[in-house]
């Protein structure tokens, strides 16, 4: 083999193994639902622009190491409208139901409602819809608005 072939295989080499390493994180993390909070359930009571949200949450809760830290409700467009801080884990309570409120959207507007892990981040199953109709188990991508994370409100600690 020549120096040319030598070096060309070794670039081509070193390409692919840069460009594997780098895809490579975000897929292994797209992949692990097991370890990721699951809303189960939305229950809607209230009327326009003052709904109060029951959400059931689904989670590896381990401890204040690893537990859903909130559940929120946001627009398509990555715009918080509210979020519940859940101030403790739930390792013996599993599933869980938490309520908050008020949930400031018209019934016909089209909302997510997710839970955040607080050292994995968002789950991938979800429920979304209008209150009118109803919200329906639904799912996105853990990179969808991820911006929302590092927005207030935030857990300031976790009791237990």
């Amino acid at each position: 083999m020549n120096h040319q072939m030598q070096l060309t295989f070794l670039l081509f080499s070193l390409f692919f193994f840069i460009s594997c390493g780098k895809t490579e994180p975000q897929s292994i993390l797209e992949n692990r639902t097991d370890d990721l909070p699951k809303i189960t359930a939305v229950d809607c009571v209230g009327g326009p622009n003052n709904y109060t949200l029951s959400v059931t949450i689904e989670s590896p809760d381990t401890g204040c190491d690893q537990y859903a830290d909130w559940w929120e409700v946001f627009y398509p467009d990555s715009t918080l409208i509210y979020r519940r801080i859940l101030g403790h884990s739930h390792v013996n309570e599993q599933p869980f139901t938490r309520s908050g409120g008020p949930v400031d959207v018209g019934p016909d507007e089209f909302i997510y409602v997710r839970a955040h892990m607080n050292n994995l981040g968002y789950g991938t199953q979800v429920f979304s819809g209008n209150v009118r109709d109803g919200l329906v188990l639904d799912s996105l991508n853990v990179s969808y608005a991820s911006g929302l994370a590092t927005e207030a409100p935030l857990p300031s600690d976790c009791a237990f």
